[in-house]
């Protein structure tokens, strides 16, 4: 078994060969490929992505079959303890995979709704660990918090034969039981314990992270906390146990560590996932997450007379006959009469490609933005590239609307904010 400390590790956009040596790709045993392949094919996402989507299949001559990473970035670890590891491609050649997996998860926590939110990587000894190592420690020092407070008991149905008469007794049972014995009584009552659903759901994923992590730290993290929870049995029924994790106040301090047991036990992300090879595929789309971090950046930087919307659905493109071709800009600001129009590209343009690579439709779009909001300014987003050191780019329409294309470095944050707080206008 290969440990999960050397994952696969690849750049988005990168590519794994079938056990052949290949400049430029990385080579996967037979077994781990074969494996990867099924999953890329029986995999839909919550947007109903294509399976290409996740992944490209193809082949080359004297290579044979190669699977590319396409727009998802993340990991996925098999059953035999491979994990594989896409890590997005960020410009700078310098730049090694410790600062790229601090640069995603740092983008990553801009996500609404999700369990990374508040938690600080900035301390994390994030080289010698692979990204799924990352979220088991996460969700470990998440439940180590949560039983600095203790355990939450509640009330749950007992059924037994007991000694002694307690609670309801249940006459068809008991004539059955204790037909001969009438020195018992079945009964039900309720048993105020640590039985309940949403501790059940965190055993069962400590017990779930224990087979599958291979990080010393991590495990014994595991065998600690299994302690912990010894008088809790696991969950029989998960689907059932999260229907029944109860939303009170007084359970607001489970909140994160119920969210994580998601994220594991049913692979709750943006990507759904099925195959026996598979234990769990945690993929994230860098076009979102490039969307939600821009927006976390301005959210933070604008002055309150600036109102922000994202994913704005005003307006369509036609309204006769009726509202149709729906246009939904990422983020729009608005003070007073004055209006911008953004849209984030999640990809790296190039000085050598024709129009540096952008997209002759995004162009359509952003020029359909402009004349619906009328808007003063609209504005191209991409990540930084060897493009963003040439001069500014701007392209004009010849009837009153320009489009700029904007830069950010998400190497250097304090850079990113001072590139996006110039959109202000």
């Amino acid at each position: 078994m290969r440990s999960c400390n050397k994952p696969y590790t690849i750049k988005e956009y990168g590519g794994f060969t079938r056990g052949v040596e290949v400049a430029g790709y990385q080579s996967l045993p037979a077994a781990t490929f074969d494996a990867l392949e099924k999953f890329i094919l029986a995999s839909t996402s919550d947007f109903d992505t294509e399976a290409v989507e996740l992944m490209s299949l193809s082949a080359r001559r004297n290579t044979g079959k190669i699977i590319s990473a396409r727009n998802y970035v993340g990991v996925i670890a098999m059953t035999d303890g491979t994990v594989i590891e896409i890590l997005p491609k960020i410009a700078g050649n310098d730049i090694s995979d410790e600062e790229t997996k601090r640069i995603f998860l740092r983008m990553l926590k801009s996500l609404r709704d999700v369990t990374f939110k508040e938690f600080n990587i900035s301390n994390m000894k994030i080289g010698r660990m692979n990204l799924f190592e990352i979220f088991i420690k996460m969700f470990l020092d998440e439940v180590t918090s949560l039983t600095k407070q203790g355990h939450k008991s509640a009330y749950s149905p007992i059924e037994e034969n007991e000694k002694f008469f307690k609670g309801k007794l249940l006459s068809a049972m008991n004539i059955r039981k204790n037909l001969v014995n009438r020195a018992q009584f079945y009964v039900r009552y309720d048993d105020f314990n640590i039985n309940r659903p949403e501790n059940r759901l965190i055993k069962t994923t400590i017990r779930f992270l224990r087979r599958m992590t291979a990080d010393d730290r991590n495990r014994q993290s595991t065998v600690r906390l299994l302690d912990f929870f010894d008088g809790v049995p696991c969950s029989e029924n998960c689907d059932a146990d999260f229907s029944q994790c109860a939303c009170d106040r007084s359970m607001s301090h489970y909140g994160k560590a119920i969210a994580w047991c998601r994220v594991f036990l049913k692979g709750n992300t943006f990507t759904a996932y099925t195959g026996s090879e598979v234990a769990i595929a945690l993929l994230f789309p860098m076009e979102k997450i490039f969307e939600s971090y821009i927006a976390s950046i301005l959210r933070k930087q604008l002055p309150p007379e600036v109102r922000m919307k994202t994913q704005d659905s005003r307006y369509s493109l036609f309204d006769q006959p009726s509202r149709t071709f729906a246009l939904r800009p990422d983020i729009v600001l608005e003070s007073g009469e004055h209006t911008t129009v953004l849209d984030t590209k999640w990809k790296m343009l190039s000085a050598s490609a024709y129009n540096y690579g952008i997209s002759q439709a995004d162009m359509y779009q952003m020029y359909a933005y402009g004349k619906k909001y009328d808007a003063e300014r609209v504005v191209l987003i991409y990540p930084k590239s060897d493009v963003a050191e040439s001069p500014p780019i701007i392209y004009e329409s010849g009837d009153g609307l320009s489009v700029e294309v904007v830069f950010v470095d998400l190497r250097d944050e304090r850079a990113s904010i001072d590139a996006v707080v110039k959109l202000k206008g």
